[in-house]
This record gives C-alpha cells, structure tokens and sequence, in this order.
C-alpha cells in the first residue's frame, strides 16, 4: 500500500497497461508519470516523468484471514455488493 501524495499534491494512480518482472507499472494522471517498487527500495520510485527518481512512501499492510480479522476486530464493518 502506498501514499498518493507528493509535495502536497494527491496522485491517481492507475495501472499503465505495462507489466515489469509480473509487477503492474503504474501511471499518475495528473503528471502521466511512471511508477514502480523498485527492488531494495521503500514505496514507488517515479521511473519516468515529471517526479522522476522520486519516490511515493510505502505502508505496512498485513495479509490476514478474515476469519482472523474479525476475531481481532469484532466491530469491523463490511460493506458488499448486492450481485445482479
């Protein structure tokens, strides 16, 4: 998971079409720069464009099962879809 915001600017990042190493490179809107974990470094390096060798800050995220979750959490709340 990674920040959006650099220099106080909110990014919308998107899926570029592009795929380094099985890995989506990913593309701001509001500059059409490229974004990509870089191997050995913390949260997304701008390879391409305006924040170019900038890097976007990375959040710890944990893998869990929802069972786990909701043990740990009782009041979480889960927001679903009503399929058509």
């Amino acid at each position: 998971m990674y920040s959006r915001e650099i220099d106080g600017r909110v990014l919308t990042l998107s899926a570029s079409g592009w795929v380094y190493i099985d890995t989506f490179v990913l593309y701001d809107y509001e500059t059409g720069s490229l974004w990509y974990h870089l191997e050995g470094t913390d949260g997304l390096t701008c390879i391409g464009g305006f924040y170019r060798d900038r890097h976007l800050q990375e959040y710890p995220a944990t893998f869990i099962r929802w069972n786990q979750w909701k043990k740990r959490y009782p009041h979480t709340k889960l927001v679903v879809s009503e399929e058509n």
